[in-house]
């Protein structure tokens, strides 16, 4: 008797509201750590923005873009802004996601509960975004109160700073997938995260590095955050704003049915 097929992990994505009690439990833990896990989220971007902005801009004064000045303290806020998000949320669906699903056991336990895989990183997923916007939403606060920018446009800067998140957490949870232990972070830290920051307009403009480099980091989903989220701050709409957004979408979606199948790959293992 011919035994059916099992299902292929790269099957379309079955979600369901039941990510949202999922959520919720880690919601509930979270409540508990909420001072240090915020002390330990804005502080290095803070310090990093003070350090530079501050320090480095009284030398640097004014970077050319777009064939306008801008102050550099403004040029680096709302490009350290993109990079906490990717941070933020990196963090949370790596380390924690980790423990989560490997070392406490707790996606088995939902699991025993009427709650799909697919739920549960999608759940995930949401957690590490809602992480990383209210990490970016207490800088962004800090910013205003320091007067960096004042621009009404960064009203629309906070969802497209949740959308960041999105992305980066359903690109960090491919690597949750795959890693047999935190050791395994290391190359995802060292090979993807550290160069897109230096290639992504962050901390210099982009025009300054080679051609070859300029043609690789305009793909990248922090090159697109950044050139989105930038000329908020500067008051004005980004030119291309749709090649952008639509560079994030991609990332995101792609992100995550990539993330689901390398994870139900594991489970099924």
């Amino acid at each position: 008797m011919r035994t059916a097929a099992p299902p292929s992990p790269w099957r379309a994505p079955r979600l369901s509201w039941r990510w949202v009690p999922v959520f919720r439990r880690n919601l509930l833990v979270w409540r508990k750590l909420f001072l240090p896990s915020l002390v330990g989220n804005i502080a290095e971007p803070l310090i990093t923005l003070v350090a530079f902005g501050y320090g480095l801009g009284a030398l640097v004064g004014q970077v050319q873009l777009g064939g306008s000045a801008v102050p550099y303290i403004v040029f680096l806020a709302s490009g350290s802004i993109c990079m906490s998000a990717m941070n933020a949320a990196s963090f949370e669906a790596l380390y924690s996601a980790f423990s989560r699903m490997h070392v406490q056991r707790t996606w088995d336990g939902i699991m025993n509960a009427p709650v799909e895989l697919d739920d549960v990183v999608l759940a995930e997923m949401l957690w590490a975004a809602f992480k990383s916007l209210f990490t970016t939403t207490v800088i962004l606060g800090v910013m205003l109160v320091l007067g960096i920018s004042a621009s009404p446009w960064l009203l629309l800067a906070w969802p497209l700073l949740g959308l960041v998140g999105i992305v980066f957490a359903s690109i960090a949870l491919i690597f949750n997938a795959l890693a047999k232990g935190y050791d395994f972070f290391t190359y995802y830290f060292t090979l993807f995260l550290t160069p897109t920051m230096f290639l992504s307009g962050v901390f210099f403009p982009r025009e300054q590095l080679p051609g070859f480099m300029q043609a690789v980091a305009q793909w990248l989903p922090l090159t697109a955050a950044v050139e989105l989220i930038r000329p908020l701050f500067l008051g004005h709409l980004p030119a291309d704003g749709w090649q952008h957004l639509l560079v994030l979408l991609v990332y995101a979606v792609g992100g995550f049915w990539v993330a689901l199948a390398l994870t139900r790959k594991r489970f099924r293992a």
